[in-house]
């Protein structure tokens, strides 16, 4: 028998596929999902969606477009494009509750898909999304979800809408906190920008 580390790309995988079989013939998921850990697992869903997901092309005048999925557009409002705009151009995510840390830059988004709109209608427009005790961010989220998951499967929306990821941290070895961060997972490199 040939060593794993002596085998080709291609012979591991192979090799894999066999042992993969006798575990799930087996009924043992669960050993299957332990050795492949659960960050593997999210590289290889977001590897499986790839081919299944579109381009989103954000137009001069700040139009959404599906490209690959016969250039569907996603009609937002103004103030939903600002809030889309402003996660997107964060793929690190951004909690709500900090996000009048994103004030100017919403305000500039706001202001450059909201031309028509009084300038003071902008402003306050802002100022209501960044209270945190006010839900009119979460409207916006659900507003810009509704709007994908009406063009599309689920999952497949699920990479192109604002959703809740937390991220939990320690501090040395009695300080556990979490992050709830707002995000939009679509990978980058299927954004395209002629905005800019």
């Amino acid at each position: 028998m040939i060593a794993i580390k002596d085998m080709t790309p291609e012979e591991v995988a192979n090799e894999l596929s066999q042992l993969i079989r006798v575990l799930r013939a087996a009924g043992r998921n669960d050993l299957l999902l332990r050795s492949i850990g659960a960050s593997v697992l999210e590289e290889l869903r977001l590897e499986a969606a790839k081919t299944r997901l579109s381009r989103l092309l954000i137009t001069k005048d700040y139009r959404l477009f599906l490209v690959d999925y016969d250039n569907i557009e996603i009609e937002l409002t103004p103030i939903h494009k600002a809030v889309y705009l402003l996660f997107l151009n964060h793929p690190e995510g951004i909690e709500f509750k900090q996000l009048r840390n994103y004030r100017d830059e919403l305000l500039r988004y706001y202001m450059t898909t909201a031309k028509m709109l009084d300038k003071e209608k902008i402003i306050e427009g802002v100022d209501h999304l960044i209270d945190p005790l006010d839900n009119g961010i979460n409207e916006k989220c659900s507003r810009i979800k509704k709007n994908f998951l009406s063009m599309m499967d689920a999952y497949t929306a699920s990479y192109y809408f604002i959703s809740g990821h937390t991220q939990r941290h320690i501090e040395g070895s009695s300080h556990i906190w979490y992050e709830r961060l707002k995000i939009i997972t679509l990978p980058r490199d299927l954004v395209i920008l002629s905005h800019k």
